[in-house]
């Protein structure tokens, strides 16, 4: 080799990936193939709510299970013993603990996802990821909850010598139905609170409002029947009355109203996600 020889060595060049991030465009702009590629982080949020609710807790998950088994109490006592509601021929704990099932998982879901971009402003501003992911875990997580309640209803019915008949094969529909429900209604309020903060303060409100529009303490039989496709406009109407009727197998279908309240459900999802996707683009600047 000659003494002023020159090695060439060969240079690897690293590129980097970069993301450019782009306020959403349309009025109905949902990326769900970028939603599925953070699923790990949607499961991490859900892990982490489920942590938190029972952390320091003296009885942990029981909570889930005493909510809705005391306030079956209370309604079986002054709603059924004392006022003579009509139950549709079921005993009053299951009729009021079949329709608790649907709203105290709805009423518990829709105040964790109004309040979870307040409470994690500190990792909106810091990092990026699609903020619909926060919401949805918030309502996600309620699921653990709704089925130790479930388990519970389970032995109700046993007790009872209730069998359910096969429209218990429905009853997932009308758990989704509660769903997208919680959902719609929590990509507003959590959008809203992000903006103004006098919003978590009115959600309780609301809710105890919207339980007293719903058939929990009472049949929607009360309703008359001409008028039930308007009382179907409360989505959450459809879905307890659609819980009653598919876990006890009592009563008739709830079809007219339950038709009414899908499409208002459908509709509330879609400004939700709209609302709430013009408002990412801003939210980390006011949260």
């Amino acid at each position: 080799m000659s003494k002023h020889a020159i090695l060439e060595f060969p240079i690897y060049r690293q590129e980097t990936a970069v993301q450019r991030i782009t306020p959403p465009a349309g009025w109905l702009n949902v990326d769900l193939r970028e939603v599925w590629s953070y699923r790990e982080l949607l499961y991490f949020f859900v892990w982490r709510d489920v942590k938190v609710r029972y952390k320091q807790t003296a009885i942990g998950a029981l909570w889930a299970i005493l909510q809705p088994f005391l306030t079956m109490l209370v309604f079986s006592l002054f709603f059924g013993r004392l006022a003579h509601i009509p139950s549709n021929g079921l005993p009053y704990p299951v009729f009021y603990y079949s329709a608790l099932l649907a709203w105290i998982y709805f009423a518990g879901a829709l105040q964790n996802a109004t309040n979870t971009m307040v409470e994690n402003q500190r990792v909106i501003t810091k990092v990026y990821f699609p903020r619909l992911l926060l919401p949805l875990g918030a309502v996600t997580s309620g699921l653990v909850d709704f089925v130790f309640g479930f388990v519970v209803f389970l032995g109700m019915l046993v007790y009872y010598h209730i069998a359910p008949g096969p429209a218990l094969l429905l009853m997932p529909v009308f758990l989704l139905l509660a769903v997208l429900t919680a959902l719609g209604a929590g990509l507003w309020l959590s959008a809203l609170n992000a903006i103004y903060r006098d919003v978590r303060y009115v959600v309780p409100f609301l809710i105890q409002f919207w339980m007293l529009a719903s058939p929990v303490a009472y049949p929607s039989s009360l309703i008359p029947e001409r008028w039930r496709w308007l009382y179907g406009l409360n989505p959450m109407a459809g879905v307890v009355e659609g819980f009653r009727w598919s876990l006890t197998g009592h009563g008739h279908p709830p079809s007219l109203m339950i038709a009414v309240s899908t499409a208002i459900v459908l509709l509330l999802l879609m400004g939700g996600v709209t609302y709430f996707r013009n408002m990412e683009s801003t939210i980390a600047d006011v949260v």
